[in-house]
């Protein structure tokens, strides 16, 4: 926090006192005001770091559910219009205005810029609808312990045209989280007007969902009082509500984008309750506000310019957080099957850990998942293994949020191909955040059934990893039969504090858990997570060929094995990584680096994926051997099993690969 002197006091939160009076809210209104004229004039200037959005005219809207909110445990998540309300939140003018200019003394040293800010339980992100999902994973959160606060998530009416705000006013609803909507309605988004955009009536959304619904104009006089008691009412009664503020903006969305006829810009200046407030207070006093401002805001200025450009100690090289030393129950070395022990993972998770949660669609008994590996869980544990709505960019947001909320999410999407619809969540906030903020943990799972040969056609039954592993901070985790699965979920869930995607074959769950002659092989020094998720080995110490493979390719893998080694007589070794990211360079290249022939094979598609990295990896450390690799093509998985089983590798396919390398 940074200490220009305010011309607020601070109550116990730390956030500016604003009493109701009018003389209070215009000269905080007018400092919020002034705040964004000094960063356009700053940005006129050359001196913002990457662009700002600025919300001239609706600065009572942008303070006035802020200033209501008086738990410790209350939540604002705003978007990439978030100055008014990070000033209400925080009072920090100055390390907002240095996080603008990219200066060292920025609330987030200069990282997140205009609209990407974390403060205490303030986040704000540049994606819209983005942090709605979040917010109610975090509600969720704030129900289970009993807490009095609640979640305020302000978009804007452009907003309302986002998929994800309606995925997340219904978890809000299904799950009666404390979640305040808020709507600042000022007609436009960025140069079109939300009339054009946007059908029906806005409240009959909120309504719809069953979500209390208010509405207000921050032109009533009792605009603030009516705010007010829209938190205190949601605070009382629990559960979800909306609140949209009908307000007006006076100016740009951004730099000079306002192309609104003269008259129109008129008629809001006229409406503007800034200039109302003006007009009810002695103009020696609103003269005295607007110099105390001026003084303050060119102190301010003075402070953000002083602060040295932000640098790095130390340019980061990834977002990964370090494992965590962590005394837990261990799942059994060898289970019934991959299905089981996946199963009994879970189980041991939810028994030993209460922080552990399970959500996903049609977990519950007696269904238990399409997979049924969470067969059993909802009846020991009703209240922490949740079904959820079809809705997985929803899901994962919330799980998001719950795992700020230092919950430890598991989140199961039925099948690996729709992961496609939660992949704003994953790349833009998930990883995302604990890379920006270094005060922010996002301990999310995601586990997935994933893979073909079950007929099931274009749509379920794709090996999506090769996407996956190129999203940075994202680890990707893909075990066997061959593992021991449920270890491996263990160890994403407790002693891995990063955002996992846990893969697992459709046609291994039925595989009994046995590692018969495989190794582990040693985890490199700068291999993260290596020791966690291992690779194995097993086979000729002296290989002729070597077959890198993984998940549900292990086993068709191994039969190619045995019948190289029986019918041509080679001395065959096989790879199988777990964790595909971040990829466990040191102890694949210690292993392969003088291996004459490696041929990795992959049911996903082999290029610009797992196996293209690894091949890379080899040739920038001056690999000589043979290499090459085996896949899917890329092209759409037919339903029809003679169709399917001609476009996915099998041994034969294997075989013929390795054949063609030794000519």
């Amino acid at each position: 926090m940074n200490t220009t002197t305010s011309p607020f006091d601070r109550d116990s939160l730390g956030k500016p006192v604003v009493g109701p009076d009018p003389k209070a809210l215009f000269a905080f209104g007018h400092l919020l005001r002034e705040t964004e004229k000094l960063i356009l004039d700053l940005f006129s200037q050359g001196l913002v770091s990457g662009t700002t959005h600025t919300c001239l005219g609706q600065e009572l809207c942008q303070l006035a559910v802020v200033r209501a909110l008086n738990d410790p445990d209350d939540h604002v998540l705003s978007n990439h219009r978030n100055h008014g309300h990070f000033l209400t939140y925080s009072g920090d003018f100055t390390g907002l205005v240095a996080e603008i200019m990219g200066r060292a003394s920025g609330v987030c040293g200069g990282f997140g810029g205009s609209q990407h800010i974390a403060y205490r339980h303030f986040h704000s992100n540049g994606v819209q609808a983005g942090m709605t999902a979040i917010g109610t994973g975090i509600a969720l959160a704030l129900k289970a312990k009993r807490s009095k606060g609640i979640v305020a998530i302000v978009i804007g009416d452009g907003t309302l045209g986002e998929g994800l705000l309606y995925e997340s006013m219904n978890l809000a609803a299904v799950w009666n989280a404390p979640v305040l909507f808020v709507v600042e309605h000022n007609g436009i988004a960025q140069t079109t007007y939300t009339r054009h955009t946007i059908g029906g009536d806005i409240a009959a959304r909120g309504q719809a969902f069953g979500l209390a619904t208010w509405r207000v104009d921050d032109c009533d006089p009792e605009f603030i009082a009516k705010t007010t008691g829209v938190v205190e009412q949601l605070r009382a009664n629990g559960g979800p509500g909306m609140l949209i503020i009908d307000t007006g903006r006076l100016g740009p969305h951004s730099k000079g984008d306002d192309l609104r006829p003269a008259e129109e810009r008129e008629a809001l200046r006229l409406r503007d309750p800034l200039r109302k407030l003006a007009e009810n207070l002695d103009p020696a006093e609103v003269t005295a506000i607007e110099a105390a401002n001026k003084v303050f805001l060119d102190a301010v200025e003075s402070s953000a310019m002083a602060s040295p450009p932000a640098t790095f100690d130390t340019t980061p090289q990834h977002a990964f957080r370090m494992a965590v030393e962590k005394d837990f129950v261990n799942a059994a070395p060898l289970s019934a099957n991959v299905r089981q022990a996946l199963n009994d993972a879970l189980g041991q998770l939810l028994a030993h850990d209460e922080a552990v949660v399970v959500l996903g669609e049609d977990l519950h008994d007696p269904y238990g998942g399409a997979f049924k590996v969470t067969a059993g869980l909802s009846s020991k544990f009703p209240d922490r293994v949740i079904s959820t709505p079809i809705s997985e960019a929803g899901i994962t947001g919330a799980g998001i949020g719950l795992a700020m909320a230092s919950k430890k999410p598991v989140i199961e999407i039925m099948f690996a191909d729709f992961l496609t619809l939660c992949m704003d969540q994953i790349y833009n906030h998930a990883v995302k955040f604990p890379g920006m903020f270094p005060d922010t943990r996002v301990p999310l799972v995601i586990r997935t059934p994933c893979g073909g040969r079950r007929g099931y056609g274009p749509t379920h039954s794709q090996s999506p990893e090769n996407i996956f592993v190129a999203v940075p901070g994202l680890s990707v985790v893909y075990g066997s039969h061959r593992h021991n699965p449920g270890q491996l979920l263990i160890n994403a869930v407790e002693r891995w504090p990063n955002p996992t995607l846990f893969l697992e074959h459709k046609l291994l769950y039925g595989e009994k858990v046995d590692p018969q002659d495989y190794e582990p092989l040693a985890g490199g020094a700068d291999d993260l997570g290596a020791t966690l998720f291992p690779t194995i080995r097993r086979g000729a110490s002296d290989p002729d060929i070597t077959l890198l493979s993984y998940g549900g390719m292990l086993p068709v893998a191994e039969r190619a094995a045995r019948q190289l080694e029986d019918d041509d007589e080679l001395l065959v070794e096989i790879v199988a990584p777990a964790l595909l990211a971040p990829l466990p360079r040191q102890s694949l290249l210690a292993l392969l680096a003088n291996r004459p022939r490696i041929l990795v094979v992959e049911e996903s598609h082999p290029h610009f994926g797992f196996g293209a990295e690894i091949l890379a990896t080899l040739a920038e450390n001056g690999f000589t051997g043979k290499v090459a690799r085996l896949g899917t093509p890329p092209a759409p998985i037919a339903a029809a099993r003679s169709l399917e089983s001609a476009q996915l590798p099998d041994e034969e396919a294997i075989v013929a690969a390795v054949l063609g390398m030794l000519q």
